[in-house]
């Protein structure tokens, strides 16, 4: 390895007379470096995900059954005349009590369906409608809620039986739902 030669005084002539009347430029102001932000992470799905998780191992049936209920097209209780889903099909009780789940996310979903079916209950109304959708507004137009709703409703106590509305009530966006007839205490 050679060292480096100091420069010869004809060659620091040569730089000072080329560098002559030349301005130094000025000193940036340092930028402090952040590291890059991490890429943003899907929270919603996450939640999405975990409450899909806790509802098919906290609810009464095993997924097979859940999945099975989402894509039937009604419901009956176990232990019932197929005659009550055939009546309910066929309009034998009248619409007593409505919801619409349109605009709402699955958990608002959740608790309307929720809300609802305590509501009608209460106030005795065995016969209702929930319309849920077709889904033609959700990603890849696939029904969600129409699925989610019939699993929610499949698990419930006080459901008996569920069929799709006809096309006149909504179709295949909107379910109507027979509820138990409440049992007057005795005293």
């Amino acid at each position: 390895m050679s060292k480096r030669q100091q420069p010869t005084p004809e060659e620091l002539a040569a730089f000072h007379a080329a560098v002559d009347g030349a301005v130094p430029l000025r000193t940036p102001e340092r930028i402090a470096f952040e590291p890059p932000k991490p890429s943003p992470h899907p929270r919603q799905r996450e939640l999405d995900e975990a409450a899909a998780i806790s509802e098919s191992l906290h609810g009464p049936f095993e997924i097979d059954d859940l999945l099975a209920i989402g894509d039937a097209d009604s419901f009956l209780c176990t232990g019932l005349p197929r005659s009550v889903l055939r009546d309910l099909r066929r309009g034998r009780w009248s619409i007593r009590n409505h919801t619409d789940l349109h605009g709402l996310n699955r958990h608002e979903a959740h608790e309307e369906v929720a809300r609802f079916l305590a509501e009608s209950c209460t106030a005795g109304k065995r016969c209702i409608r929930i319309v849920h959708g077709r889904g033609h507004g959700s990603p890849g137009r696939e029904g969600i809620l129409r699925q989610l709703v019939k699993s929610w409703l499949a698990r419930r106590k006080e459901v008996l039986a569920f069929c799709h509305a006809p096309s006149s009530d909504g179709g295949e966006g909107a379910l109507w739902v027979l509820l138990k007839a409440d049992k007057p205490e005795r005293r």
